[in-house]
């Protein structure tokens, strides 16, 4: 799987959990929290399930 695909998925998962924490009524600062702890998540797991396995 391509990076891209990975970050267009955990782009809408993150669009999507702070549209829900904000008809929620969950304080700003928290979603934003929530947003950048999702990115970085996102950017972790795009990276090691699309590096390129060292041949042996």
């Amino acid at each position: 799987m391509s990076f891209g695909l990975y970050a267009v998925g955990y782009l809408v998962l993150i669009i999507g959990v702070a549209y829900i924490a904000h008809l929620m009524h969950i304080p700003d600062q928290w979603v934003i929290g929530v947003v950048i702890l999702l990115i970085g998540v996102g950017i972790v797991t795009g990276v090691q399930n699309t590096r390129a396995k060292d041949p042996n």
